[in-house]
């Protein structure tokens, strides 16, 4: 049995982490949704330029592992002058990775979408933009919405990253937490507890609406 002595006396450490972790996951999941969709209307522009820089973004960073993208800011930045903290560099090196998922994800939920309803709201005199925004994203984003759901249970895991760079999430307190104490097993037992306390709630909203989509066709 874990030692809940261990969860008592480090208490403030464990939420402090875990706050932090909601917040980073919070603003990860705002900035990797808007940045997938720019970058998945880019991918099926019809201008060359934009539809290649959607796709080398998507097979560049899809292609490497997330840590080498957090590096990239943490490591990167400060050489060109510009330095911040592990938090607000995981945050935004893990937005901007799980963008390249979620981009794909839109896009091919927008591919779904029948054209003749883009041919039809240009017709009307809506301009690319338009169409995109009031006619094709609403229901791609309907379409791909448990996919969706599933990168950002996986985007809530990942924020664990940031302990590498002291980014104060729950990990990075678990570590801190394990070496003043050393009982490592106990220790990392209630940080996967508070993980579930977040994700298991997410499983279930991401069940519920892959039935109700199910059962509304």
């Amino acid at each position: 049995m874990p030692d809940f002595s261990i969860l008592t006396k480090y208490f403030d450490f464990y939420m402090e982490g875990f706050v932090n972790t909601i917040y980073s996951s919070i603003i990860a999941l705002i900035g990797s949704f808007v940045l997938g969709t720019v970058i998945a209307v880019f991918r099926i522009s019809s201008i060359r330029p934009l539809r290649w820089a959607g796709t080398a973004y998507v097979e560049f960073i899809r292609n490497i592992p997330l840590l080498l993208v957090v590096y990239i800011f943490f490591l990167g930045l400060p050489s060109i002058g510009i330095t911040l903290s592990g938090f607000v560099c995981g945050t935004i090196g893990l937005a901007v990775y799980t963008a390249s998922f979620i981009a794909e994800a839109i896009r091919a939920g927008i591919m779904s979408v029948p054209k003749g309803q883009t041919e039809a709201a240009q017709s009307s005199g809506l301009t690319y933009v338009q169409t995109m925004r009031y006619v094709v994203l609403p229901q791609a984003i309907k379409i791909v919405i448990p996919p969706l759901s599933n990168q950002f249970i996986n985007l809530v895991k990942n924020t664990s990253v940031l302990s590498v760079i002291a980014g104060l999430d729950l990990m990075y307190f678990g570590d801190k937490i394990a070496s003043r104490t050393y009982a490592t097993f106990d220790t990392y037992v209630f940080v996967a507890l508070f993980y579930l306390v977040l994700t298991l709630p997410l499983s279930y909203i991401a069940l519920q609406l892959e039935r109700r989509l199910a059962k509304h066709g």
